[in-house]
């Protein structure tokens, strides 16, 4: 109810505020690209952002302007129509910081070549059954395309004539404005960052031209009631803590048109006071996005998402660069800035520029351990990440017990990921697609992304009978979620703890991860308690997913070397090949080596269950999967606990054919006792003994906790405890 009022109450104010307005008033104004243009030279990495801008655009100018017709997703026209829309905003830049009319004319020659083009435009014909764009496959892409051409259009618009403004605005953003708000309406309230790039591209359009019903359709919806549109997107796409419902891969997207319409509403009509909406909420979308990042500066590939993805992409630097000017001051958005080496060329960009030249020191990242909670009330679970370290030295331990991320969503509910010395070593597939590789299925989502990526046993979380979690179903994980049961995090331990009790009818998951220092060892042991229980038997496998080469393991295992065979026939089994297996009665051994590094898995093993080697790549013909290796621990039971450390140790470099330590110091890992209230196990090796003792029961920083294991009594205060000797 009160985001409602609050809603109808800027609607209203809407009317008394947009006014009559000077250009360019989206990014920049004439007074700051003055002081801008007197000082350009003063600070390194925003004259190194212009020289950069200009000198590409200026070998552009060289050429002819071409504007062809529409084309196949990622082949040249469609490569062809992203690389105008950026030149023309470069264009557009460049000409207020230097008032070099050749900039202004390239932008209305180029926006004269569309004007012949897009009243002959229907529906892309190769949309495949998305909603199409004209110039392009989807609706998204043309609003992409308007969100830049409106700020190039905004750059020139008081150097055109009446003449040459209404020939544009008739034959070009005419139709563009029509197809979004008459032809395809809903898309524009749709909760997705396909909605937001709409809203943007509308939006801002709608300043530009001073166009008030374009601007509330923006910001309220097409029936502009609050319904849909810009502001409604930012109270239910983010968390309360910012946490974007679709994964940072898809939050570095959407930083673009989040940040440029919040800057064009700011400056536009100020009183909105759209940086304060709900609390700060596009800061915090910043924020929680940045401080997934692994140490190297990618973006964690949750969902469907790249593996290569980072924070120079430029969203992230136009949501630092506006951040840092709107939000004040912050050390880690500096060093955000200096890792990505550019800037965005206004008033934002200038002054984190100046910032940054005139620090004392070099600025470090100093992100910490954080848990950030999901779903627009912050009920759907969470994100936790554990950090130790600083630098690219720093070790991050991630796991997901969020909402399921809508149609980019993975069946992945407590999946975890692991990153040390500079690798992601336990790894999430992340999605199956060659970006804009036309040869691969036009550079779109491979059917594979489906049948794979997307399946419970492509994460590093437990399968149940070789099924995916909700059977697949994805209307049916958006209405679930996994719940976070406790984050703590101090110098000398760091764990987190959720559960999943609404993704296998009838079975109860809960998922305990720790970071634990000690000197004993060079780099923190990771400790995974993953209990499940049932009131029937089931086949469970816990999946690894490791990048690096097989070195040493305690198995007697047979590999299959004359045949191999698809690991199952569905729920992306299908695509693993079975490299073999085997059992061991002892504590489970395996090490890999991972560039210089040695990495242990160590856990709890019996008669009963079997490990397989395993291989992505089956029933592939078209070999659009990533060759990669997981292990799998399979066990039959009705309850059961997998209770395991990886240990990174040691040290080999080919080059000075050196090896140091192959071999982890841990020997075992016991299961003392797990029952509903509490789980107690044993971490063994020469010279220490740990027990490691977790609740089950509700979380409570001050709650006793009793329970007797093997005639022994363990007693402690809280979630966890931990004794080592």
């Amino acid at each position: 109810m009160f985001k409602a009022s609050l809603n109808l109450f800027l609607l209203l104010m809407f009317f008394n505020l947009l006014g009559a307005k000077d250009n360019p008033c989206l990014l920049i104004n004439e007074s700051e690209a003055d002081e801008i243009r007197q000082s350009i030279s003063e600070y390194p990495i925003f004259i190194k952002s212009f020289n950069n801008t200009k000198a590409k655009l200026d070998k552009t100018l060289a050429e002819n302007i071409v504007v062809p017709p529409p084309g196949e997703a990622g082949g040249y026209e469609h490569e062809k129509h992203k690389q105008n829309y950026r030149d023309m905003q470069s264009a557009g830049m460049i000409f207020q910081l230097t008032k070099d009319e050749k900039y202004a004319l390239f932008v209305k020659q180029m926006l004269y070549k569309y004007a012949e083009l897009y009243p002959t435009l229907g529906p892309h014909p190769l949309s495949h059954k998305q909603a199409p764009g004209k110039l392009f496959h989807q609706m998204l892409n043309e609003a992409v395309w308007l969100v830049y051409t409106a700020q190039a259009y905004d750059c020139i618009y008081n150097w055109l004539s009446p003449e040459e403004r209404q020939h544009i605005e008739k034959n070009v953003f005419k139709y563009i404005v029509e197809w979004f708000t008459e032809v395809y309406p809903g898309q524009l309230d749709r909760i997705h960052n396909h909605g937001m790039w709409i809203a943007a591209s509308i939006g801002m359009l709608g300043y530009v031209l001073d166009d008030d019903n374009l601007v509330e359709m923006a910001l309220f919806g097409t029936k502009k009631d609050g319904k849909g549109g810009f502001l409604k997107q930012l109270d239910l796409l983010f968390s309360p803590d910012g946490y974007y419902l679709e994964g940072p891969y898809y939050i570095r997207y959407a930083l673009r048109p989040l940040f440029l319409f919040a800057e064009a509403v700011e400056r536009n009509q100020p009183e909105i006071k759209i940086f304060e909406h709900r609390n700060g909420i596009i800061g915090k979308a910043l924020f929680s996005s940045l401080q997934t990042v692994f140490p190297n500066g990618n973006f964690p590939p949750i969902n469907d998402a790249s593996r290569s993805m980072n924070v120079k992409s430029i969203g992230p630097v136009i949501a630092n660069n506006i951040a840092y000017h709107r939000f004040g001051a912050n050390p880690n958005l500096l060093a955000i800035a200096q890792i990505q080496n550019q800037v965005i060329l206004n008033k934002a960009g200038f002054v984190i520029a100046k910032d940054l030249a005139e620090a004392k020191d070099s600025p470090q990242l100093n992100w910490q351990s954080v848990e950030f909670s999901d779903g627009y009330d912050g009920k759907q679970g969470g994100l936790g990440i554990l950090r130790h370290g600083s630098g690219q030295d720093q070790t991050m331990l991630l796991m997901k017990y969020g909402s399921h991320g809508l149609g980019h969503g993975h069946f992945d509910k407590l999946h975890f990921s692991y990153f040390n010395q500079g690798s992601e070593v336990i790894f999430d597939y992340g999605f199956a697609r060659w970006v804009n590789i036309e040869p691969k299925f036009g550079g779109r989502y491979l059917p594979e992304n489906d049948s794979y990526a997307k399946q419970t046993i492509a994460h590093n979380t437990v399968t149940v009978d070789q099924k995916t979690q909700n059977n697949a179903n994805r209307k049916t994980a958006d209405k679930v979620s996994a719940e976070r049961h406790f984050f703590h995090s101090t110098p000398e331990v760091k764990v987190m703890s959720a559960k999943a009790t609404k993704q296998y009818d009838g079975i109860s998951m809960q998922r305990t991860m720790f970071l634990l220092e000690d000197s004993n060892f060079k780099q923190p042991l990771v400790l995974d308690l993953f209990k499940i229980k049932s009131q029937s038997e089931h086949e469970y496998d816990y999946p690894i997913h490791y990048h690096g080469q097989i070195i040493a393991t305690n198995l007697e295992y047979d590999a299959a070397i004359k045949k191999q065979r698809p690991l199952g026939d569905d729920f992306g089994y299908q695509h693993i090949w079975d490299n073999g297996g085997g059992k061991t009665n002892k504590p489970l051994r395996f090490t890999w080596l991972n560039e210089n590094r040695y990495y242990s898995l160590i856990g709890v093993s019996d008669d009963e269950m079997v490990v397989k080697f395993g291989r992505t790549g089956a029933n592939d013909p078209k070999f659009n999967l990533r060759s990669e290796p997981l292990l799998v621990l399979r066990k039959k039971a009705k309850d059961h606990l997998f209770a395991s450390v990886i240990e990174a140790h040691g040290y080999y470099s080919e080059a000075s054919e050196k090896s140091v330590q192959a071999s982890p110091r841990v020997n075992e890992v016991k299961i003392i006792g797990s029952n509903d209230k509490a789980t107690v196990v044993e971490i063994a090796g020469k010279n220490f003994q740990w027990q490691v003792m977790v609740t089950n029961e509700e979380a409570s920083d001050f709650e006793k906790h009793k329970v007797e294991f093997q005639n022994q009594i363990y007693e402690w205060t809280g979630n966890f405890k931990i004794i080592k000797n």
